[in-house]
């Protein structure tokens, strides 16, 4: 076909020519004079053979580039080597979350009362122990007023049972001693009874009056236990009055309200408001770190620790980074459709107090798994290499329990390179790339990508791209 272009390219350069030379004809015909039949065939000819040299130099092209092509491939693979190493197959975890301060209390009213006074507001930094409201406390301090006054009559009675006391005991040693010489009367009348100087009835008069005095100092003991016992009753009640006078005072010392923490005050009630008990009148923050909540789903939560250090960009500050850390990780998680969300808690430093609250925060989480020798998944043969099996160029592999495959190590240099199939275990994949549990280690040369399959002992050429590669690795 290239024959044919060339024989129909010289007959188009031959017709015109031809039409030149009959132009120059016909413009010396005017003048007389026709051109010699020798100086057309002198003209055509350098074009016959001008035309004959494209045609053998394109075919002797043709023929050379042939053999060169098949004497590069002649005896060996070409493939692609590269050189084993470490690293982390899981990128970074990213979440969005919003600030929150660390700690957040409600300053609440335990008795009720009007707000008489606040002595803060919205934004003002307040210290731990800081009196910052008062309720109307006038209530309460009539309680206390009538309390105490129950108290000094209670304290009266307890006065009066311990006089009936003193009574009912000097009444005793009165009868005590009445019984005393009633016995020593009834004593001498019976032996003078016995002795016949009196008679027998006056001793037996003498021994009743003996034992009258003893009933009398019995009746004089036990009045004694009855007014002790009303002293108990009376001193009871007063200390139950004290107790009473104490709440009341407790319940007085409520209308002044004290900070809890030292933050800064984030909302408020309005004085003149009646505030019912457990009426919130200020909510205080703690700013000195700050804290963001964020879902991690149960397929990533075993990349995150406690105590993991994790990357903090915030769209307020957008030219600064910040660190945080892994505080907690909560027990309870959340589903939403067919994902389980685990709430992870972050903390980030904030002693200076430039973060404030409810600003967007990008969270970054670095993976916290050991680096491993991580290798193209196109070098992956058998069962390891489950190239197209991954629907997202980000997804990982959703089970990465020691799947079997096989690589082939390059051995020896030049044109002495040979590979060696060894088997391997794989973890994770992502990205077209997989990791190497082992049957590989770091800095061992392996076959990327093959033209052709490959067996043990085969011979393979490096490619261009490879070579360099080992050369800079070695420098």
């Amino acid at each position: 076909m290239y024959s044919n272009s060339l024989s129909a390219y010289s007959s188009i350069a031959t017709i015109h020519t031809a039409e030149r030379l009959s132009q120059l004809t016909a413009s010396k015909g005017k003048q007389k004079k026709e051109v010699p039949l020798w100086l057309l065939l002198f003209m055509l000819m350098p074009l016959t053979f001008s035309t004959g040299c494209v045609v053998n130099t394109e075919t002797e092209a043709g023929a050379q580039s042939t053999p060169s092509r098949a004497k590069a491939g002649e005896g060996s693979t070409a493939v692609d080597v590269a050189i084993a190493k470490t690293g982390v197959l899981q990128e970074p975890l990213e979440y969005t979350g919003t600030t929150q301060p660390a700690r957040e209390v409600s300053l609440r009213a335990q008795v009720e009362g009007r707000l008489l006074s606040l002595q803060a507001d919205v934004g003002d930094p307040v210290q731990k122990g800081q009196i910052l409201a008062r309720l109307d406390d006038s209530l309460l301090q009539t309680s206390v007023t009538q309390g105490q006054a129950e108290l000094a009559a209670l304290q009266s009675e307890v006065a009066r049972a311990q006089t009936q006391v003193t009574n009912a005991r000097s009444q005793a040693e009165q009868a005590r001693a009445e019984l005393k010489q009633a016995q020593v009367d009834a004593e001498r009348l019976r032996s003078l009874s016995a002795a016949g100087a009196i008679a027998k009835q006056q001793a037996e008069l003498a021994q009743t009056s003996a034992a009258t005095a003893q009933q009398r100092l019995n009746a004089a003991i036990a009045q004694i236990a009855t007014e002790q016992q009303a002293v108990a009753v009376a001193q009871g009640r007063v200390e139950a009055q004290r107790a009473t006078i104490a709440q009341a005072r407790e319940r007085q010392s409520y209308t002044l309200l004290a900070s809890p923490i030292t933050g800064v005050v984030v909302a408020k009630s309005e004085p003149g408001n009646l505030i019912q008990p457990g009426g919130e009148i200020l909510r205080i923050a703690d700013f000195s770190s700050l804290k963001v909540v964020v879902q991690v789903s149960d397929k990533d939560i075993s990349q995150i620790r406690v105590g993991q250090s994790v990357k903090v960009g915030l769209d307020a500050m957008p030219n600064e980074k910040f660190t945080g850390q892994v505080t907690r990780i909560l027990p309870a998680p959340t589903a939403r459709t067919a994902v389980v969300q685990i709430p992870v808690e972050i903390t980030i430093p904030n002693s200076n107090g430039r973060i404030g609250s409810q600003l967007v925060a990008e969270i970054k989480i670095e993976s916290s798994t050991q680096p491993r020798v991580v290798v193209p998944q196109s070098a992956l043969q058998g069962e390891g290499n489950n190239k197209g099996s991954r629907s997202s160029a980000n997804a990982q592999s959703p089970n990465p329990k020691f799947s079997k495959g096989t690589m082939f190590v390059v051995t020896g240099e030049g044109n002495q390179a040979t590979v060696k199939s060894r088997p391997v275990q794989v973890g994770t994949s992502a990205n077209g790339q997989v990791e190497i549990l082992s049957g590989l280690k770091p800095g061992e040369r392996f076959v990327a990508q093959s033209e052709k399959p490959l067996k043990d002992g085969d011979r393979v050429g490096l490619s261009p791209l490879s070579q360099t590669s080992e050369k800079q690795e070695q420098r």
